[in-house]
């Protein structure tokens, strides 16, 4: 973007740090609304109904046969202790001549314990059904790990197929985003929500739903086994469910905020840290390292304590529900074991139970764990989701025209346009630019240069008036269309991963070879590509940075060179390359201008002496407009810029 565009849009926009020194990522614009977001989030799984009826099915399988396990345990617990009891009564008695027997000897506790087991004096431990029992819990265990990995392979693809749709809604709604989303909102902070939050969003997901549906259906299934096996110690180990409750909602309420607060602030760090690397030249050629260091080390602090302070809140969960699962725990060994001393309760049921309590508490602490996934992952999804539901530019007509030919004349007709409704720019604008014409745009910084061909190309909408180009209203055709018809080459050079040659084919991908090096010649590109090792295949490293600035500059040309466009825009297009080859350049410009339309932003006035119109630009209005003769003859606003650029330095040399 040009220096004149960015002082154009400064005052419409939030004032922040600009540089690589100063940046900040945006506020959140509100607090972290939990059920709506995470109703939503939970909302996009939804497509993918089938797959989560098989999850649910397989985890239903596999903790059915789970919670089984404790009770056939129980049973082999019973054979294994009654029968080294019965091995050690007299053989040929029976179960309750023996209970009469230690009753008559004042053994009454002795009597009501055997009174509650299954006992054959002298017949000792049935080997045979233990046996059994234990092959069944195996058996049980190994098909219920089974349908666990089975239910855990079909929730990742729809935990992966989720994300890649929400990638690529996002992928879209950034295409869709008018340029102003981009002038209000930092590109560490949109960087670190495509990436950072998504990457979150994905993992609290994976880690979270499997457990959460089998920690729910476990809790069920061991509430349904323990009343199975003792009513009494079911209603005790159920005291721990609102205790529980209590504790994660007291929890994750002041834990939410705190995720709110780490998000955001990894947004303004890695703004931070994008800035810094772009301009790490900057930095050193200022000796500014020491206060970047200071900038960063405080945004560092600011996510240290917000990222503590939520994974400490919400870490005290855990152990909390860890605290309340053991003392359920005691209090039924406690009581579990007076049954068992009463006889209205076996040893192995005890144990059964024991178990079950285990079962019943540790889904409920992972429940209460996973609060501080879930809320990280929420407070991520609305800063997506924020993203998602950011005003959209406005659509394209549903009868889009478009032009039958291409000779690429411009009017403009009484246009304004403003970027904040109480900062008039551009006022009441008419001018009309011929086929073939070249048009110069001059003018003081702030002016408003860039910003009346940015109208052109549709990046911002007009307030009123029209713009036609061959008598048509852009505004009547779709942006694909116009930006087709129109070529644009910045004073910052952008440049895509991948070879010289697919650089200058950018704009138009089925371009022939013998196109591609009839524009790279044209535009003096082929002059040094042979230069270079691998020619036109040379791949451009990062930033391009195995090619000079001017070169830079001359691949872009070429880019615009080879799409042909029926408008030409060139914003200091030539302020990079040497005196030499912006000779080279101009004369590669003019064949390449002939029979288009073309506006030219210029800040040296020498490269635009020759323009058919010269327009002179200031806060937004067009003072002076006519050739460069004309305009000197004037001596009007352009004759004083073209003395500040020439006349001065001449004395000055005197």
């Amino acid at each position: 973007m040009s220096e004149s565009n960015h002082d154009e849009k400064v005052a419409a926009r939030p004032q922040r740090g600009r540089g690589p020194f100063a940046g900040t990522g945006m506020p959140a614009e509100k607090a972290l609304n939990f059920g709506p977001s995470a109703r939503r989030l939970f909302g996009m799984l939804t497509p993918h109904r089938v797959g989560l009826a098989w999850v649910m099915f397989f985890t239903i399988v596999s903790v059915g046969l789970s919670v089984l396990g404790p009770k056939l345990l129980g049973q082999a617990t019973n054979l294994l202790f009654e029968g080294a009891i019965s091995r050690g009564l007299p053989a040929g008695s029976t179960k309750a001549e023996v209970i009469d027997g230690l009753r008559a000897n004042g053994q009454n506790d002795q009597a009501d314990l055997l009174s509650g087991m299954n006992l054959t004096p002298g017949a000792g431990i049935d080997i045979r059904a233990l046996s059994m029992i234990l092959i069944l819990v195996l058996s049980l265990y190994i098909v219920s790990s089974v349908f666990g990995w089975a239910s855990a392979y079909v929730l990742n693809t729809v935990v992966q197929s989720t994300m890649y749709r929400l990638r690529d809604d996002v992928e879209g709604k950034i295409n869709r985003l008018p340029l102003s989303y981009y002038d209000r909102t930092q590109r560490g902070e949109l960087l670190s929500r495509v990436t950072n939050d998504i990457d979150n969003i994905s993992q609290s997901l994976q880690q979270t739903f499997s457990q959460l549906i089998t920690s729910l259906l476990t809790v069920v299934g061991v509430i349904v086994m323990m009343f199975i096996v003792s009513p009494l110690l079911a209603v005790i180990a159920l005291v721990s469910i609102p205790l529980t409750v209590v504790i994660t909602v007291t929890v994750a309420k002041r834990s939410q905020k705190m995720f709110v607060s780490q998000w955001k602030y990894t947004g303004e760090l890695t703004t931070e840290v994008e800035e810094n690397f772009t301009g790490h030249s900057l930095v050193k050629v200022f000796g500014r390292q020491r206060e970047v260091a200071a900038v960063f080390d405080a945004k560092n602090e600011e996510l240290y304590k917000a990222s503590f302070g939520a994974q400490f809140v919400s870490g005290i969960i855990q152990p909390s529900m860890m605290f309340v699962g053991n003392l359920i725990y005691v209090a039924i060994a406690v009581v579990g074991g007076a049954m068992v001393a009463g006889g209205t309760m076996r040893l192995g049921d005890v144990q059964a139970f024991l178990q079950y309590s285990r079962q019943f508490t540790q889904p409920l602490t992972q429940l209460g764990s996973m609060a501080n996934l879930i809320q990280s992952g929420v407070a991520s999804a609305e800063r997506v989701f924020e993203l998602l539901d950011a005003e959209e530019q406005s659509a394209d007509s549903a009868k889009a025209a478009s032009p039958t030919g291409t000779a690429g004349e411009l009017v403009f007709d009484n246009v304004s346009f403003r970027y904040s409704a109480d900062k008039p720019l551009i006022e009441n604008v008419s001018l009309t630019a011929a086929p073939g014409q070249t048009v110069a745009i001059v003018g003081q910084t702030g002016a408003g240069k860039t910003t009346l061909v940015n109208l052109i190309m549709r990046f911002y909408e007009l307030d009123s008036g029209r713009i036609t180009l061959d008598g048509v209203n852009i505004a009547d055709m779709t942006r694909d269309d116009l930006r087709g018809r129109t070529g644009m080459v910045l004073q910052d050079t952008w440049l895509f991963g991948g070879t010289i040659r697919q650089n200058i084919a950018y704009g138009r991908p089925d371009a022939t070879e013998e196109e591609i090096i009839t524009a790279a010649t044209a535009t003096y590109v082929d002059r040094f590509v042979h230069s270079l090792p691998d020619g036109y295949d040379t791949v451009l490293e990062d930033d391009a940075d195995n090619v000079s600035a001017g070169e830079k500059q001359l691949l872009t040309i070429a880019r615009a060179f080879l799409a042909k466009p029926s408008v030409l825009i060139l914003d200091e297009a030539t302020s990079s390359v040497d005196t030499r080859t912006e000779v080279l350049v101009q004369q590669a410009m003019a064949v390449l201008r002939s029979n288009r339309t073309s506006f030219v932003i210029a800040h040296r006035l020498s490269t635009i002496r020759d323009a058919d119109l010269i327009l002179v630009m200031d806060a937004g209005q067009i003072v002076e407009q006519g050739t460069h003769h004309e305009l000197l003859e004037a001596e009007g606003a352009y004759f004083d810029l073209y003395n500040a650029q020439f006349a001065a330095p001449v004395s000055g040399a005197v």
